[in-house]
């Protein structure tokens, strides 16, 4: 076979090539399933009912190449959307409102790193516990209240589009875009984003090479939790409604996109360009079903096969990488 023929196969065996056939697909079948998918009104209220997740991706994804895994982000979010409300409802002003939600996210995450890195525990257990705790707190500070009423201005940001857009963005999917583009510049063009690359391929040999595993790992889960508070704060002006159990469940999609982008659930491989093109995939395929009247109810099955696919799948494409006819010739290997 050709160097040619070779190199094509190798492209289409890249899990992002398969992703961007997805979206494609997507855009070219999903008017035939129903005439309102691309349209304008459609797309924005389809970056409006996932753009939070896609922001809590971010972080998920160098959590999770860096060898880790964060469950909480979704208890994270309902823990400041119900503290924003309980502050407000105390009539406390909302930039110092900001200013708490901020500090507390961050101090979330770092109980999340602080547990994984210096206590040495499992960050499956440790987040599945912070997952159970953070929405406690949450019922906690709000109880079965309902906090709404939040200024115009604010809740403005939930519901309008950018203007510079012509109001077809939506503020959480230009924030999504945004931290996209800072994440990849940052995983793939920095020392930093190597050192977690390192972390999650040999975090024993990245210790050896003088790399600051611990505080790294910490660093990550702050971010994770300051991003998540943040999307807490875009979903509570979005709804105009603070309640306790805000974002309850929504950590099986964030998880279910990082790992469908490519991302392997043992670290050390993954982009933030399959992740963006996963959380594409995973919008359009959600608005699909709900064009067409499938069961709302029956979503989480079309969750979980993703996620299940997400981890299958990579096994398979490395199959077809070792099969013959995808193999560059040894000369071509060591000339390379």
């Amino acid at each position: 076979m050709s160097d040619r023929l070779r190199e094509a196969a190798r492209g289409l065996a890249r899990w992002e090539s398969g992703l961007a056939v997805v979206v494609i697909a997507l855009l070219i079948g999903g008017p035939a399933i129903s005439p309102d998918f691309l349209t304008g009104t459609n797309l924005f209220n389809l970056g409006l009912s996932n753009g939070e997740i896609a922001i809590m991706t971010l972080p998920m994804t160098l959590i999770i190449i860096s060898g880790e895994i964060d469950l909480s982000v979704a208890s994270m979010l309902g823990m400041a959307s119900a503290l924003l409300g309980r502050l407000w409802s105390e009539h406390v002003p909302m930039p110092a409102i900001f200013a708490v939600i901020a500090v507390v996210g961050l101090a979330a995450g770092a109980v999340n790193g602080l547990l994984v890195t210096r206590f040495r525990l499992p960050s499956l257990a440790v987040t599945i516990g912070t997952l159970a705790l953070y929405r406690g707190i949450a019922t906690i500070l709000l109880g079965p209240t309902t906090v709404s009423g939040f200024p115009v201005g604010y809740t403005d940001l939930g519901v309008n589009g950018v203007p510079f857009t012509n109001d077809d963005m939506t503020w959480s999917t230009l924030v999504f875009l945004v931290g996209a583009i800072a994440s990849g510049v940052v995983l793939h063009a920095t020392g930093f984003g190597r050192s977690v690359f390192a972390m999650g391929a040999s975090e024993e040999a990245a210790q050896f090479a003088g790399i600051r595993v611990k505080r790294i790992k910490t660093v990550l889960f702050m971010v994770s939790g300051l991003v998540c508070s943040l999307a807490g704060v875009l979903w509570t002006f979005r709804l105009d409604t603070a309640v306790q159990d805000n974002g309850l469940g929504l950590e099986l999609d964030v998880v279910a996109i990082v790992l469908l982008g490519g991302v392997s659930i043992f670290g050390g491989k993954g982009s933030v360009a399959g992740v963006v093109l996963a959380a594409l995939a995973f919008a359009g395929i959600q608005n699909l079903l709900l064009l067409t009247n499938f069961n709302q109810e029956a979503t989480g099955v079309v969750t979980g096969a993703l996620l299940l696919a997400s981890v299958f799948a990579p096994l398979a494409v490395g199959q077809l990488r070792q099969l013959p006819w995808s193999r560059r010739p040894t000369t071509e290997r060591i000339q390379s």
